[in-house]
């Protein structure tokens, strides 16, 4: 217990973990949108774009995220210096949203991939019908088929979610400041405290994550669709 208080008097873990909360909700919006989008794709009737997202998210899921990142803040932002914000902005913010970019390009092909799931549960019967009383496809999408699969794909998409959280670690290789990224500074410069350290992350990560299981767990027990 001594260690633990040592740790939260001289690191801001609070901080690191702040910056996790909001690298996870962000790109969690982004991979959501995103997602939802290759999903249409991958059943639009256009064999065109279905092909797109079927070679975007064979090739993105396949590649680690380590990879993906390392590309988007080395390789994008630093080596040919595209810069998604104003050049007056401060470096970490272009790290940070290079890093948003990079956990949302990557997670957006299992969501993706939950909201197709979630596309077949809806029977067929139904898309038929309502081509039948003049709906056109993106009618039929948006007003029948996603709303049903939205509801079918929550625990694909509570899995997705947490993992993203997890998954948030990875950027600390690229110098954004988040939970792993201040331990390693802790490992650092307090290694006599180790173990209290691996358990202070271990509990903060678990923080994050029980509720938002406890959370999907409920939700998809409350909206699943009836057949």
């Amino acid at each position: 217990m001594q260690g633990l208080i040592e740790l939260l008097q001289q690191y801001n873990v609070l901080a690191a973990f702040w910056m996790t909360i909001r690298l996870t909700l962000i790109s969690a919006v982004g991979a959501l949108v995103l997602g939802t989008i290759i999903a249409v794709m991958r059943v639009s009737p256009v064999p065109v774009l279905q092909r797109f997202a079927t070679t975007y998210v064979t090739l993105v899921r396949n590649t680690p995220l380590t990879l993906i990142v390392t590309f988007c803040v080395l390789g994008l932002y630093l080596f040919m210096n595209v810069r998604l914000l104003p050049p007056s902005v401060d470096p970490k913010a272009q790290l940070f949203t290079w890093a948003v970019v990079a956990l949302t390009i990557y997670h957006a092909t299992f969501v993706a991939e939950g909201i197709r799931s979630g596309i077949n549960t809806v029977p067929q019967g139904q898309a038929e019908a309502s081509r039948a009383i003049g709906l056109n496809f993106g009618q039929v999408l948006g007003q029948v088929v996603l709303p049903q699969a939205m509801r079918a794909a929550i625990t694909p998409l509570g899995n997705t979610f947490i993992a993203l959280t997890k998954n948030t670690t990875v950027v600390s290789a690229v110098g954004v400041a988040e939970a792993s990224y201040l331990m390693k500074n802790m490992i650092e410069f307090s290694p006599q405290l180790l173990f209290a350290i691996f358990f202070l992350m271990a509990l903060g990560f678990v923080i994050l994550t029980l509720p938002a299981g406890l959370f999907f767990s409920w939700a998809s027990a409350k909206w699943r669709v009836q057949r």
